[in-house]
């Protein structure tokens, strides 16, 4: 665990490209909506140009098949492999490998593209070398630049509003608990479960430093899991270098603290530093997904961080969730809703974004890919990928000692307004027992809700 913000490094350093995507500048809905209208418009040349020239498209026996029909094609080969698989069914799996490869391309449409990356995944699963081809696209991330990470987290920005209304939900969450809390609010302490490379936080200390009486003094304590390699903990150290850079720009009082290890269910309450006399936050999105639960491990790691969280007291506990059903351990089940969930996410990038894009590329081939041969070829403690439903975490945090605290109509009408004004009409913004729901054509993805110990625990 580290307590002091080493000094900037040349990487760390400010630039336009990290202040144009991290902080807010201006209209930023009319910029997002340009950029978002641009894409959309290259997603849509891109789609009539591979229609007009067959482009890559499977040719057809007889009646000619509508795209519909294809995707419904291929999910059902793909379906069939699984099942092929499951049974140990070589021959079979392998023919229907075969079919779904003619038909499938990492540089065609969605469905395609989909069906190329889950059949690299039931190819993994059938030699047994899913496992290492996981550890090896891991490390290839920690090769990847923070520049490179930005320039694909700002074509997300643009494409998709998940990022941005997730970011957003936190913030001002934040940002009201530092407000009604008042004897407190002059000191703030966030612990980010999951921090990455930080590039939530900019946004926050910028609006801190506006805040009527002055900016509070700031503490971040990030957790993230050490990248493998020399150097494990360099990522999360970096952020904390960016994050003090910005604070000290923006006047805000700052300290950092890292915590990195790869088993978030062993920090105790004794390693985060507590001060009862700041307000607490408690910061998780989408990543609690990554620790196994009690399928694997009878004291499930879940519930252990969990109890770290209540036992810590925050004055709120700001939760996001992936809402997926593909963390069943019987592979066939697994297998087909893992296909559902990446189905839309790969139908989301085909809509918004063109299908050259080198930016589109990375995010499927690196992070989507990534994640999908992970859950298609991996088992026991291995798979990583293990998200759990909206309603299923809401059992598992009550049932933890917490009590959920109810939406706030300002936050929910602001990502309505975002979503509706900047991005396509078929992202879905939604309520459901005090859970902020975001999805793409009806399906639900991410889900965020707030949450705090129960006073009667």
């Amino acid at each position: 665990m580290q307590s002091a913000v080493p000094a900037p490094s040349e990487e760390t350093i400010r630039s336009d490209t990290f202040d144009e995507v991290l902080l807010c500048h201006g209209d930023r809905r009319a910029a997002v909506s340009m950029l978002r209208e641009a894409m959309q418009s290259g997603a849509n040349r891109s789609a009539s140009s591979t229609e007009g020239s067959g482009g890559g498209k499977p040719k057809t026996r007889g009646k000619k098949q509508t795209e519909e029909e294809e995707v419904v094609d291929l999910r059902t080969l793909l379906v069939d492999c699984a099942e092929a698989v499951a049974a140990d069914d070589r021959s079979a799996a392998n023919e229907l490998l075969k079919q779904i490869r003619k038909s499938s391309s990492p540089f065609g449409d969605g469905s395609q593209r989909v069906a190329h990356c889950f059949a690299d995944g039931l190819e993994a699963r059938l030699a047994g070398t899913g496992c290492q081809i996981y550890r090896s696209l891991s490390a290839k991330k920690t090769k990847t630049t923070t520049t490179d990470i930005l320039k694909s987290y700002q074509l997300c920005l643009a494409a998709c509003p998940f990022e941005r209304v997730s970011h957003f939900y936190s913030n001002r969450t934040i940002l009201n608990a530092t407000t009604t809390i008042t004897e407190k609010s002059a000191r703030v302490h966030i612990i980010d479960f999951g921090i990455g490379c930080g590039f939530q936080w900019p946004r926050l200390i910028q609006r801190l430093s506006m805040r009527g009486g002055g900016p509070p003094r700031l503490r971040i304590t990030g957790i993230d899991v050490p990248q493998p390699g020399f150097r494990p903990t360099e990522r999360i150290e970096e952020a904390g270098r960016r994050l003090a850079d910005y604070a000290r720009r923006f006047n805000v009082p700052f300290e950092y603290n890292a915590i990195a290890t790869p088993k978030w269910e062993a920090i105790r309450v004794e390693d985060l530093g507590i001060d009862r006399e700041e307000v607490l936050v408690v910061n998780c999105l989408y990543r609690l997904r990554n620790l196994v639960d009690e399928t694997v491990a009878a004291d499930s790691p879940r519930d252990r961080v969990l109890e770290t969280i209540r036992r810590a007291k925050p004055d709120v506990f700001v939760h996001g969730v992936l809402n997926g059903a593909y963390g069943a351990p019987f592979f066939v089940t697994r297998f087909r809703e893992a296909l559902f969930h990446y189905s839309a996410l790969f139908d989301v990038l085909d809509t918004n974004v063109p299908r050259e894009d080198a930016q589109r590329l990375a995010v499927e081939r690196e992070v989507l890919g990534r994640e999908a041969i992970n859950v298609i070829s991996c088992e026991g403690a291995e798979r990583v990928e293990r998200p759990e439903s909206y309603k299923q975490w809401q059992v598992r945090n009550l049932r933890a000692g917490f009590r959920q605290l109810p939406l706030s109509p300002e936050i929910v009408k602001s990502a309505r307004d975002e979503v509706k004004g900047c991005y396509h009409k078929d992202f879905v913004i939604d309520e459901d027992g005090r859970w902020l729901l975001q999805g793409w054509k009806g399906r639900i993805i991410y889900a965020l809700s707030t949450w705090k110990p129960d006073k009667n625990d």
